[in-house]
């Protein structure tokens, strides 16, 4: 399948339009920038050109892309970057993402699929509705079943709104679904139950394997909560997210929408889109474990961040903005005027008034930046433009809507533009316009995007013409990327392995440098959260930096270190390397496997470690040995 992609690109690609074939990079004269920038004007050399076009703009080589690279040539591997949708994807990634299905469900859905404690709990008490679909029905009287007996809180009498779990259990007691509890007798030989029960890892995940699919139910409700708890990182994802779901069904909604970026990153054939997409959700970031973000996550990157990254700025600026997971984030959903009818009014004690968190953030983070021009008056006049934009009740979806009711219909002024009273949901739309066009934002995107690709502290040359292209192509961001991309500061010894991977970055690149196959990604999700980056988990609404001292610690390359040697023996569940790719060159020189590994000789230091190393190392353990120490050392953490 893998070759098969390959070769889809490699035919593909050639009639693929180049509406940017043959540009030319432009140079960087020294008079440029102030002298601290002079190195920005220093060209790479063609192989060095080769790793950085691979390090920067995927998330790491694959073995053989450098390679396919030189055949197809920079210039249509770039557009095909800038334009994923002409190249197809991997097929091996639908595969892998088809068991997640909580990633292609709507907020609604994904509420009613995995539904929170408080949820189970009101079932359980008769103040609750079960599903209608008869296998989340059967899910959640299980679930309320179990609550019951931990909490022995005895169940309300039949008749009461919603029914009870007892009544539940009579009225479904013929369905399939809710069969007597079964044993591990009834599914397992003594044998397989023996090996679960004091077998080794390896031994249990063939056991859990081999458990066919019509008996995962039975299976994991034949376990107790905490036996479930404990196979989590052995059993195989369908099993994995049937044992998560009667533990904890909102978890798994987290645990896909870790799994499904980590597989994008790993195997997609659009790695710049994939780049692009973490880059914009760190930069309108919200927080998965703050309440109802849980259920919201997954939709609003689907939906406000991916479709608009290679589109017009204004466009994801408004996505963001009308996106339920934004608005619950940063508290919009509940910022309201002044009441103007009685009715509101009596309602005013359960409002909580005026919430400038989404305006403050809206001009410091997401457009103008902190020294954007904007004042604290500004902050609470935007704070006024968005009252009313709200998030629809449940039994609506869950989605946007605008309230009137709550709406400030009074005259506004933001950043010297009136904006006239009673335009009602128009006023927001009016202050994300005049943000859109404004210098400031064009400045902050262009700066942010190039400390991202380029520098942490990129040359005001590369950032000005980015901004002027912003400007004057209304904030296309495909043509931003762009100039960024055929600049010569892109392209210059000063860029070159500038920037220091995060842990979700070295992570991907070590999977992809190894050609491992992930069957399961929930392993990697805990070893990047690990590392110091949970995924989605940042709480701050500035994400998670991409500067190069956020990331560098002495107790953090260790723990790259140890995950880099478990990586390359083989010790990361769900994760199988390719170590056929390193005994060949182990056996002519140890030092192969390092130089196939970073595409250059190791550093004198590297080579230092690995020497001392292999000292005491048997044959047989020279090659994930090397690979170990040289995907852990600080060349690789490079980019």
């Amino acid at each position: 399948m893998k070759k098969l992609a390959a070769l889809l690109l490699l035919l593909l690609l050639p009639l693929a339009p180049a509406e940017a074939g043959g540009k030319k990079i432009k140079k960087v004269k020294p008079g440029d920038n102030p002298i601290e920038f002079r190195a920005f004007s220093q060209p790479l050399s063609d192989e060095d050109r080769l790793d950085h076009a691979l390090a920067r703009l995927t998330f790491g080589a694959r073995p053989g892309d450098r390679e396919q690279l030189k055949r197809i040539g920079f210039d249509k591997w770039i557009e095909a970057q800038l334009h994923p949708e002409r190249v197809p994807e991997n097929p091996l990634l639908a595969g892998r993402l088809a068991p997640l299905e909580s990633l292609r469900l709507n907020i609604h859905d994904t509420y009613t699929h995995y539904p929170p404690p408080q949820a189970i709990a009101a079932v359980a008490r008769g103040k609750g509705a079960l599903p209608d679909d008869p296998e989340l029905r059967a899910l959640v009287v299980r679930l309320a079943d179990r609550y019951l007996e931990r909490k022995q809180v005895a169940p309300k009498a039949a008749g009461t709104t919603g029914g009870n779990v007892q009544g539940a259990l009579s009225n479904f007691a013929d369905d399939a679904d809710l069969e007597p509890r079964v044993h591990l007798r009834d599914i397992l030989t003594p044998a397989g139950i023996a090996t679960l029960r004091s077998g080794k890892p390896d031994d249990k995940r063939r056991v859990l394997e081999s458990i066919p699919a019509a008996k995962r139910v039975d299976f994991t409700w034949a376990l107790r909560p905490a036996q479930r708890r404990q196979l989590f990182t052995l059993a195989p994802v369908e099993l994995r997210r049937e044992l998560m779901l009667s533990v904890s069904p909102q978890t798994v909604v987290a645990s896909d929408l870790s799994e499904g970026k980590l597989l994008r990153a790993i195997y997609s054939t659009h790695q710049l889109q994939e780049l692009l997409v973490d880059f914009w959700f760190n930069h309108f970031n919200v927080f998965l474990n703050k309440g109802a973000d849980r259920y919201m996550a997954p939709t609003y990157e689907r939906e406000a961040i991916r479709p608009h990254i290679f589109g017009k700025f204004h466009d994801l600026l408004l996505a963001t903005a009308k996106s339920p997971a934004m608005l619950f984030y940063l508290d919009n959903w509940q910022s309201s005027g002044p009441p103007e009818n009685e009715r509101f009014n009596a309602r005013r004690r359960r409002q909580r008034g005026l919430n400038e968190n989404y305006g403050r953030e809206l001009l410091e983070l997401h457009t103008l930046g902190v020294d954007g021009g904007y004042t604290q008056k500004d902050v609470v006049e935007v704070a006024r433009c968005f009252t009313g934009w709200t998030i629809a009740a449940p039994r609506k979806g869950g989605g946007f809507e605008y309230n009137d009711k709550m709406h400030d219909h009074g005259q506004k002024i933001v950043l010297g533009h009136v904006i006239k009273a009673g335009g009602g949901m128009s006023d927001g739309l009016k202050v994300l316009e005049i943000l859109a066009k404004h210098p400031s934002t064009a400045h902050f995107i262009s700066l942010r995007l190039a400390q991202r690709f380029v520098s942490d502290n990129p040359p005001p040359s590369l950032v000005n013409r980015m901004a002027k292209t912003f400007r004057k192509s209304d904030g296309d961001l495909r043509k931003v990327m762009e100039t960024m991309i055929y600049s010569g500061e892109f392209w210059s010894a000063a860029a070159y392995r500038a920037k220091v991977k995060s842990p979700f970055e070295m992570v991907v690149s070590a999977v992809r440098a190894t050609n491992a196959d992930v069957t399961s990604a929930f392993l990697l999700a805990n070893e990047v959260r690990r590392l110091g980056e949970p995924l989605y988990g940042k709480l701050e609404p500035t994400g998670y930096s991409a500067a190069n001292a956020e990331w560098v610690s002495s107790a953090g390359l260790l723990d790259r270190m140890n995950f880099a040697l478990a990586l390359a023996n083989n010790r990361v569940p769900g994760v199988k390397t390719d170590a056929a790719l390193w005994e060949e060159a182990a056996q002519k020189d140890p030092l192969g496997v390092a130089r196939s590994l970073l595409a250059r000789d190791p550093s004198e230091q590297t080579k230092g470690a690995i020497e001392k190393s292999l000292s005491s190392a048997r044959p047989a353990q020279v090659p994930s040995l090397v690979a170990g120490l040289t995907l852990g050392s600080p060349e690789f953490q490079k980019r």
